[in-house]
């Protein structure tokens, strides 16, 4: 099984569908709380749905419950609170909501989670691909990182 990660920040729109293009992935997996900004660009939910069909031949699926509670990456982004703080927060609620048994992995396999932070290291993102590989461990899985 291969899951991808993209974000779209700092990418122009030829540089963000290109590595989409290139990588294999068959579904973009919108993994944001907010995915119909207009600070989003070309990212936003139903613009991206039809570029990536058009241009990647790529589904889309949004899945909040891959997201942060609102409060949670409102208190990281805005009262700089620790990564690691928000880290644990996070893996913490991906386990109640027990994630690996409510996603197939026919879901995730050549999937790509989208959020918008342009690297996977401060990003929800990693966190929930990372998860899934550590609670599917009977299954092998590919981590990419399109940056």
């Amino acid at each position: 099984m291969k899951i991808f990660t993209i974000g779209f920040t700092k990418k122009t729109a030829e540089r963000f569908f290109g590595l989409l293009a290139r990588s294999g992935a068959t579904r973009i997996i919108d993994v944001r709380i907010h995915n119909v900004s207009q600070l989003a660009g070309f990212a936003k939910r139903d613009d991206l749905a039809y570029f990536a069909k058009s241009i990647c031949n790529v589904g889309y699926l949004h899945l909040p419950e891959l997201a942060p509670e609102p409060g949670m990456l409102d208190d990281y982004k805005n009262k700089h609170k620790n990564w690691g703080v928000y880290e644990q927060q996070f893996l913490e609620l991906m386990q109640r909501r027990r994630i690996e048994d409510r996603i197939s992995p026919d879901i995730m396999d050549g999937g790509c989670l989208l959020c918008s932070e342009d690297k996977p290291h401060h990003c929800h993102r990693r966190l929930v691909s990372e998860y899934l590989q550590k609670c599917w461990a009977g299954r092998s899985i590919e981590i990419s990182h399109l940056v």
